[in-house]
Formats: C-alpha cells, structure tokens, sequence
C-alpha cells in the first residue's frame, strides 16, 4: 500500500492522492488528526496523522570517516512544546545529549519518501526527576529540551497534560509505539506507529493483580504509577517505554490528555496483568517547573477550559 502523487507503479498498491498539510502558528494541544483514511490497515494501526504527539528517541552512533551511521531507535516519548519532549527517565538516564535525537511526524519507520516529511531535532539538554529511582522506576519521567523547535503542522502537534489530581480511572485510553508486538525474542518491533486500547485500571486493583506475579503478596504499587490493560494479547511491549499512554478529556472527548508514560510491565499481554505507566498528572508540577526554567511556555500543553 503506498500514498503517492505519481501513477501506481504496480497494481498490487493501493494509491492515495496525498494529502495537503500546513503548518500551524499555534498549538491546540491533544487533537487526534488522520491525514487520510486507508481501510485495509488492522485495527491496531495506527493512520496517518492521528497521533500527532508522538515521538521517535533515537541514539545516534557515529563511526566511520564520514562519523556518518545509522540512528538506532530507543524509547519514544511526546511532544509537549516545539522545544521539549515528555519521555521516561530509564529511556535517557546517563546519556549524553549529543548522542540523542528525536524524530516527529513519523508513521512508517521503513520509508523515507512519504509524501509529508518527518522532522529530525537534535537534543539540547536531557533532565532527570530528581526523586528517579533505577531499581523501582519511581518517578520515571525525563523530559528533553530541543536544540531548535519542531515545525508544527497538521500531523505534527503537542499532547495536552492533566492537573495533578486527575484521575483517569475507567477510561478508555490510546497507547501507541513502535514496540515489539509480542514479548521476546520472537517479538518483532512494528514498521507502521501501532495503537492499543485500553481501559485504566483503579490502583488497589492493579497491585492486587500484580502481587499474583513474581513480584510477591508483599509488592507495594508507587503512588507515582498508574496502571492499564490487563486483556489478553492487548498490551504494551519491549521498545514502548517512554511512549504515551492518552486517554480523552471528561470535558471535551475530542481532546485527549496524557495520562501515563509507559514504563514497566510483566511479560506483555498476558491476561488479568496490567502494565505499569508513569503517572502523568503527579509530575505536573515538576514539568511545569523544569519548563519555567527553560523560559519555554507551559501553557501550550493546557486544555481548553470551554
């Protein structure tokens, strides 16, 4: 299936006229989009333009004479200001800057000739929670400051943010990435942005399915976590972490706030187990904070009030 201006090369493609983009002067933060509709893709594709928050992280890996090579996909993450990507802290934790890169307005990572180019940023700064622990994964939130804003346009755009006490619990929400489609070594990471519904599980209930697992009757779920699935062969996977876990805004469903951070889980879909997403709305303030202090506007990922 290709989108193309030119005639179909081969009969075998489904060609579509591509459609017409511009950029956009201001934000409207949490706006599901779809460029154009095609009707074969699975339910579990993604179209394209539909999240357009979405980010690729990548790690550069200069060699060579030219120090040119390859840039490696390591977690992804979401665009909460032209300059600045909301990601998690065990993505980015002890790398350097200059080794990173993040990509948005991407859809197929095996193409670079779609009609609507992705935008590529180098990495400026990468901030840590303070309170980030590597062995729990408490507070797992990192957000990256660009070296230069992205372009926003119409598949390319900021993801809205909750207050602190929201919660989301119930709700039917989009987590999307490029992760593998099942776990181990048999997963493959996905070519085209997947998508996954799935409902937020309440916290009591979340710990007391994950104390059926490895983790022991005695597992104490973090205030800093939030939890969703649980449905078989339905779930976040290796390669998510740092992606985006959305759900849609009680006031207006055609806005969508992000709720969590993919962060950990045990297995991938395995039934009655959910995974575990960082809890958005408590960093609040920490993001609004390190935003501040970058002098970066943090208004831009607030929803409308009417």
């Amino acid at each position: 299936m290709k989108k193309s201006s030119r005639e179909c090369p081969n009969i075998s493609h489904v060609c579509c006229k591509p459609p017409q983009t511009k950029s956009l002067t201001s934000s409207s933060c949490g706006r599901k989009r779809v460029m154009f509709d095609l009707k074969s893709f699975t339910n579990r594709e993604a179209e394209f333009g539909e999240f357009p928050w979405m980010v690729l992280i990548l790690t550069k890996e200069l060699s060579g004479v030219d120090n040119n090579s390859p840039n490696y996909y390591t977690c992804g993450g979401s665009l909460i200001h032209k300059r600045a990507v909301l990601t998690a802290a065990h993505c980015v934790i002890g790398k350097e800057p200059d080794k990173l890169q993040i990509r948005v307005g991407e859809w197929n990572i095996e193409t670079s000739t779609e009609e609507i180019p992705h935008q590529d940023r180098n990495v400026q700064s990468v901030i840590v929670h303070d309170k980030f622990s590597s062995v729990t994964l408490r507070n797992d939130f990192a957000i990256l400051i660009l070296s230069e804003p992205v372009n926003l346009a119409d598949h390319v755009d900021v993801i809205c943010l909750p207050e602190r006490n929201t919660v989301f619990d119930g709700s039917q929400c989009f987590a999307t990435g490029w992760g593998k489609d099942i776990f181990g070594k048999e997963g493959q990471y996905q070519v085209i942005l997947k998508k996954i519904e799935l409902p937020v599980v309440p916290r009591d209930r979340c710990q007391d399915r994950l104390r059926t697992t490895r983790l022991g009757k005695y597992f104490i779920l973090d205030e800093s976590f939030i939890c969703a699935g649980g449905e078989a062969n339905k779930d976040t996977c290796t390669g998510d972490g740092g992606s985006p876990l959305v759900c849609p805004s009680k006031n207006d469903p055609a806005i969508y706030m992000q709720a969590g951070i993919v962060a950990w889980g045990i297995g991938c879909g395995q039934d009655k187990i959910p995974s575990v997403y960082a809890n958005v709305a408590l960093a609040r303030d920490w993001i609004d904070e390190q935003m501040a202090f970058n002098n970066l506007d943090n208004t831009v990922y607030q929803p409308p009030t009417d």
